[in-house]
């Protein structure tokens, strides 16, 4: 009964962490929504590759918002950058799994 009980547990925690947890933001409500989706879209595409999923999301932000921007994706990772302001979004997906997206020129 102990295992069954730790299954459920560990599916109501993952089914918690399905929504995107924003750390910090100083992105317009328009851009910080559009590159929240896009990194869930990313990380739910490229769940077993990090790598991938920030080179879909740094391509589209290029596209999408001009060039110079940014990605890191992992987790237990610290970090000290400089940004172009209202260009940084810090959020947390799927449990530990931490999301930075910055632009600087």
């Amino acid at each position: 009964m102990g295992e069954t009980e730790g299954k459920k547990d560990e599916a109501d925690y993952k089914r918690l962490q399905t929504f995107p947890l924003v750390r910090h933001s100083d992105m317009p409500e328009e851009m910080r929504v559009e590159t929240m989706e896009l990194c869930v879209t990313a990380c739910e595409k490229f769940s077993n590759n990090n790598e991938s999923a920030a080179k879909m999301i740094k391509e589209t932000m290029d596209k999408k918002f001009g060039s110079s921007w940014h990605v890191v994706i992992g987790e237990g990772f610290g970090f000290e950058i400089t940004h172009e302001v209202k260009n940084l979004l810090y959020l947390y997906f799927g449990g530990a799994l931490a999301v930075c997206v910055w632009k600087c020129s």
